[in-house]
This record gives C-alpha cells, sequence and structure tokens, in this order.
C-alpha cells in the first residue's frame, strides 16, 4: 500500500453542451457548468456517467473515502433545470466500486461498475431504477478488466478495457472483445492490446459514432493518473481487424481552479456532457491514515503468523 502526502481530489460537472460538440470545438473552456455538490474532507465524487429519465438526469458516480479506501455507487437527480434534488446510494458492495457505466438496452437499463478487486466484471440489471439493482451476468473476458465500456455498434457488442494484470498494463494497455448479445460469450479480438500507450489507452467516457467513425474517450496518464483526455477513433472496427488512431488532448481550464490537474471522463448524456477535473491536495491527515492502516495490518498479520504456529 502506498502512502502518500498527496491525495488525489474529483469533482464531477455537468456542462451543457454535447459531446460531439467538445470535441469539435477541443475544450471545455467557456462552457456553461453545473457543479455536483463536495463531500467533505478526503472524500470525492468521481466517474459520472448519466442517463435522462422523466425528464430528470440521473447521475451515477463513484463516492470514494480515502480513511476506508473503498469506493460505493451514489446517484444524484436533477431536474431539466438541473437543480439537485435527490441524493442517495445506488449500489454498495463489500469491494471497491467505481466508474458506473449505466446504459439502455434490450428493453433493461444495465449498470456495469469497475470491480476488478470483486475478481471479475459483473454486469447488473436495474430491478427499481435508479435504486435498486441486482446481478444479471458476469462477463469472462481475456483479462481481468479495469473501466470496461461498452457499446453497440454495427449489429454487435464491443467492450474496451485496459488490463489489471500488470501495473504497467492499468493505464497503457488497451483491450477489445466483442459478442453478438450482451451477456456473451465475449471474444477477444486478435492482436489485444491493440494499443500499448500511457497517453491514451485507459477508458474514460462514453464512445460515440460520429460520420461513421467510434471514437472512445481515452484517459491521457503519461505525467499523471488521468490528467487528460483524448479521443481515440477507430477507423476500422471488425472482429478482425481493428485500426485506430488519438485525437489531440482535453484538458481542465485554468477556470477550473483549483481543479486543475486532471481530466478523466468525458460521458454523453443527451444534450449535456458529464466530466470530472482533480485537484491534488497536500493532505497530512490522509497520510497519517495510511500509516495506521498499515500499522494496523501489520498487528493483524502478526497475530495470525503467532495463531498459526501455536
Amino acid at each position: 500500500m502506498a502512502m502518500e502526502l498527496k491525495k488525489d481530489i474529483w469533482r464531477p460537472g455537468i456542462v451543457a453542451t454535447s459531446l460531439q460538440a467538445i470535441l469539435a470545438r477541443g475544450s471545455v473552456a467557456g462552457l456553461p457548468i453545473t457543479w455536483l455538490p463536495q463531500v467533505g474532507p478526503l472524500r470525492y465524487l468521481a466517474d459520472p456517467f448519466g442517463l435522462w429519465r422523466d425528464d430528470k438526469l440521473h447521475v451515477f458516480a463513484e463516492l470514494y473515502d480515502y480513511r476506508t479506501r473503498v469506493g460505493a455507487i451514489e446517484v444524484l437527480i436533477f431536474d431539466a433545470q438541473l437543480r439537485l434534488q435527490e441524493r442517495r446510494p445506488a449500489l454498495v458492495t463489500p469491494w471497491h466500486l467505481s466508474y458506473p457505466y449505466v446504459f439502455e438496452a434490450e428493453g433493461e437499463t444495465w449498470l456495469l461498475p469497475e470491480a476488478h478487486r470483486a475478481g471479475g466484471l459483473t454486469l447488473y440489471r436495474a430491478v427499481e431504477f435508479p435504486f435498486r439493482w441486482e446481478q444479471a451476468h458476469r462477463i469472462a473476458l481475456d483479462q481481468l478488466p479495469l473501466d470496461a465500456t461498452p457499446l453497440f455498434h454495427d449489429g454487435l457488442w464491443w467492450l474496451f478495457y485496459t488490463s489489471a494484470a500488470r501495473r504497467i498494463d492499468r493505464n497503457a494497455a488497451l483491450h477489445v472483445s466483442w459478442a453478438a448479445q450482451l451477456q456473451g460469450p465475449w471474444h477477444a479480438v486478435p492482436g489485444n492490446p491493440v494499443r500499448f500507450d500511457p497517453a491514451g489507452a485507459r477508458p474514460g467516457g462514453t464512445p460515440l459514432c460520429i460520420d461513421g467513425r467510434v471514437m472512445l474517450p481515452v484517459q491521457d496518464c503519461s505525467h499523471t493518473y488521468g490528467g487528460a483526455l483524448r479521443p481515440l477513433w477507430f477507423d476500422v472496427l471488425t472482429p478482425e481487424k481493428i485500426e485506430l488512431s488519438a485525437g489531440p488532448a482535453l484538458s481542465a481550464p485554468a477556470a477550473f481552479a483549483p481543479f486543475t490537474d486532471g481530466l478523466h471522463t468525458l460521458a454523453a448524456a443527451g444534450a449535456v456532457t458529464l466530466i470530472d477535473v482533480k485537484q491534488t491536495q497536500l493532505s497530512l491527515r490522509g497520510l497519517l491514515l495510511d500509516v495506521g492502516r498499515k500499522a494496523r495490518r501489520k498487528l493483524h498479520w502478526s497475530a495470525r503468523t503467532a495463531s498459526a504456529g501455536s
């Protein structure tokens, strides 16, 4: 467990512009934005994804607490004027959850959160949207995935993700799989990973088909985790062949200060786009939490070893 004086604190916002328009202008600077509420010291909301239902925007986001180091999924409900109406937990598990990709397909509403610490990828179905979800399918892939991002395109389902197998792969090794049905079976494309580049591989938002090409937002982690985003364009996307190229990076504008150290989500939700931006804070309290957690872990393992040897 790394102990660091600096802590990343994220803050999501709702930009009153479509994702396609943001890509065309190459920046979010100067656009109207509604910020989600901050949630207190050593905690943050991140990874926002949204879905409109009954003229209300449901924003699903990771709620992370440095004191427990476990993320859960919350939902924040906004009216048509983007005024916050309600905020409640949506999905809580014993393991860490993040990247709550929410989407509609096959007459159902689905949630595909990142949960690699649970050892795999689980697709959830809404029982009572947006607060109750049930496990629907376990998705088996060629790698233990991070930030798996689905897309239905040309009659097939696609998943874009990086691999949790090695630390070096987490932000740099983009894998792609496809399936005829959402529940699978899923098939890895030849040549995975299809891209290895920390400057543009880990998914960071909703893919779109624009002028016949698939665009996937990916994170630029070349200097810091989630430092910026760039569009990854798939000129060819078939089960047999993939050709892609990366566009220019989008960074957090100076006007977002002090949250200018990162931008790692671009999630389309109709006429608005969800983003999150990062501030790196110096936190002695956070460092002391890490020290205490490490000391408790050592005591726990020492007690287990002594018990096993007696």
